[in-house]
């Protein structure tokens, strides 16, 4: 018989890649949202995977309808990928942000507990829970010092994962995700913003783009390869936590140049930095060192960021 995977947050851009991929490994796919009656289909629709995931309404924070789903779809593998997914937007809703990551991962695990069976868990953590590492990359090994509530909330998560690992010998792990992308991404995170942004300017809709701070570094990736990385994490005979990154880290600059080259612009004639758009609190620079990933898992990141702006550019979903 097919295995098979619960997602929760499958109508988002990692859930939508991840459904496509168990689909095609042959698993049946059980996803869940907040109200499925009302759940946006679209990124599932792009990818032509809509009609075959089966969409259960699921409160995360909420541990009997945690209970109550994941007793009646019976998986043997969960992936949770819900929450509130932004960092900007955890300056403005902490509490949900909390209780969106932290509460719902915990009500997982502690339904996994109760209801045995073996189930295997993954959660999405964030590389943003590392926090300032200045010139050294971030490693698996690397201390959590979270700057934002989002990166609090799943540095929480994170811990709460590890203990139940530890405690209860149960077969879970994160996979501590840096920055990945696709045209799948909603319009509010930054990389998104900047496409359609140069979009609009191309099409003689708009003259500039305003962005915040342009001289932070991150380490993107492209969603779709990472998602790969999620599954074999599960696969693995035991469970452990790994760092899912390029390993190779590039300036908002940098990345807004590249989106602007793709459409033959001059970034110097369009974009605009505004005070009013900077974070309270933001990391400068994030670099990360994916050094267990490949040796374990055989996984590695495929493409580099003129790839993944082009793609994303061209609205290229794979």
């Amino acid at each position: 018989m097919a295995k098979t995977a619960l997602i929760a947050g499958v109508t988002g851009q990692d859930g939508a890649y991840l459904a496509h991929h168990l689909l095609s490994s042959g698993y049946r796919v059980v996803g869940t949202s907040r109200d499925a009656q009302m759940a946006d289909l679209s990124r599932l629709e792009r990818l032509g995977v809509a009609a075959d995931v089966q969409l259960l309404s699921l409160a995360p924070n909420d541990f009997r309808s945690v209970l109550k789903v994941v007793s009646s779809a019976q998986p043997q593998e969960i992936y949770n990928l819900a929450g509130q997914t932004s960092v900007g937007l955890s300056f403005d809703q902490p509490v949900e942000c909390m209780e969106s990551i932290a509460e719902a991962t915990l009500n997982l695990l502690e339904v996994i507990r109760y209801l045995g069976g073996g189930i295997r868990f993954f959660s999405a953590g964030s590389s943003e829970c590392f926090g300032q590492t200045g010139d050294q990359p971030a490693t698996e090994d690397t201390p959590l010092r979270p700057r934002s509530p989002y990166a609090v909330a799943k540095a929480a998560a994170f811990w709460q994962v590890a203990t139940y690992r530890e405690a209860y010998g149960m077969h879970a792990c994160t996979g501590i995700l840096a920055n990945h992308e696709s045209p799948l991404r909603p319009k509010r995170f930054v990389t998104q913003k900047i496409i359609e942004g140069v979009r609009a300017i191309k099409a003689g809709l708009a003259s500039t783009i305003e962005l915040g701070n342009l001289d932070i570094w991150r380490d993107w990736g492209w969603a779709p390869d990472y998602v790969q990385a999620m599954a074999l994490m599960l696969q693995a005979d035991s469970p452990s936590d790994y760092l899912i990154a390029s390993g190779t880290t590039t300036s908002l600059r940098q990345f807004a140049q590249e989106a602007f080259a793709a459409a033959d612009l001059d970034l110097a004639e369009h974009l605009v930095s505004v005070e009013a758009l900077k974070r309270p609190a933001d990391l400068e620079y994030s670099a990360m060192k994916p050094q267990h990933i490949a040796a374990d898992l055989g996984w590695q990141s495929k493409r580099t960021v003129r790839e993944i702006v082009g793609k994303m550019y061209r609205d290229e979903v794979f």
